[in-house]
């Protein structure tokens, strides 16, 4: 199996954002560099950040006694958190926020908005590239471009632009999607949002077990050599969905594997994936998860699903409420 495309998508048009789209021996050298800036150290630096996000966030809506939990509050938190460690103005986040949607969601079926996400996404990081080689900062951009490999070459523009894309793709829309999972539980299920309210040092184990429950993602692999799994042929070429939700809702891996229980003690779940491509962010989306609901329930201990709106939900690799209609209190 082949990470050449990770992603099914009606078309043959793929694209390059290693180290997720690579296979070893090329995989290991760009996904090291990527380590450190996720290590549990560097993201603790970025608590601070994330809590001012998030009750920035909550400040301009809790008074009005409704919200949408996934526009205003969910879908924003990762965008900010990603555009400070770029080193590139907030306010950039809302034309974040649509080029991952055609790329995640309309590019799936829509080959069209897939080649105009990508082709914009990449003329914006050149310009950044450029910027950061002529004036480097503190920032995520220099920091790839001051990065060398195992044999000390530098990245190439193209290497730093795939890595790039990959943070700013598949960084955003799984932990906004995960977290909006996470309120739309705590909106449907009270028992687990009063527990949570009262005993906040169960948030972090909840957490697992929304990611658990909801796994935002459900990653391919191409077949590069004709085999059989379990009396299933798979012909060289093909795609193949490897559906960690699935495997995260498996009866022998997981007592009551169907309920979703916030105090789950032992939890091996698979929403970051498996392996060599495991998520390098998933410390990052740990974080940013914990301390959106800390923060949410601190503001709105008493809040419910708005059954009077429409919730809904996105399809394609990426699953989690696009819109998610709140009563506050």
């Amino acid at each position: 199996f082949s990470s050449r495309r990770v992603v099914v998508r009606e078309s043959d048009y793929r694209v390059n954002s290693p180290p997720i789209t690579s296979d070893p021996p090329d995989h290991r050298p760009l996904r090291m560099v990527l380590i450190p800036p996720f290590t549990p150290q560097a993201v603790s630096k970025l608590e601070a950040k994330a809590r001012i996000v998030c009750n920035e966030l909550i400040d301009k809506f809790v008074a009005t006694g409704v919200c949408d939990g996934a526009v205003d509050y969910a879908q924003n938190i990762p965008v900010l958190i990603i555009t400070h460690m770029l080193g590139i103005p907030a306010e950039h986040g809302d034309q974040f926020r649509e080029w991952i949607t055609m790329a995640l969601q309309t590019g799936v079926t829509d080959e069209q908005a897939l080649r105009q996400a990508e082709e914009a996404i990449a003329a914006y990081f050149e310009v950044q590239i450029k910027a950061r080689r002529e004036n480097p900062g503190e920032d995520l951009v220099s920091f790839l471009i001051a990065a060398r490999s195992p044999d000390g070459e530098p990245f190439s523009d193209r290497q730093v632009l795939g890595a790039l894309r990959l943070l700013l793709v598949a960084g955003i829309d799984t932990t906004w999607s995960a977290i909006g999972s996470s309120l739309w539980h705590l909106a449907t299920h009270g028992r687990d949002r009063a527990r949570l309210v009262a005993e906040p040092e169960l948030i972090p184990t909840a957490v697992e077990e929304f990611l658990r429950a909801y796994a935002p993602v459900t990653m391919a692999r191409e077949i590069a050599r004709t085999t059989e799994i379990g009396g299933c042929p798979m012909r060289e070429g093909q795609m193949v969905l490897l559906s960690f939700p699935a495997a995260n809702r498996d009866p022998e891996k997981f007592p009551d594997a169907d309920q979703v229980l916030i105090d789950r003690k032992h939890n091996p779940h698979a929403a970051f994936g498996l392996g060599i491509h495991r998520c390098i962010g998933s410390n990052l989306a740990r974080m940013e998860m914990v301390v959106a609901l800390q923060e949410w329930l601190k503001r709105i201990p008493t809040f419910s699903l708005d059954r009077s709106k429409s919730t809904t939900w996105s399809q394609g690799t990426v699953r989690g409420p696009r819109n998610l209609p709140i009563r506050i209190g």
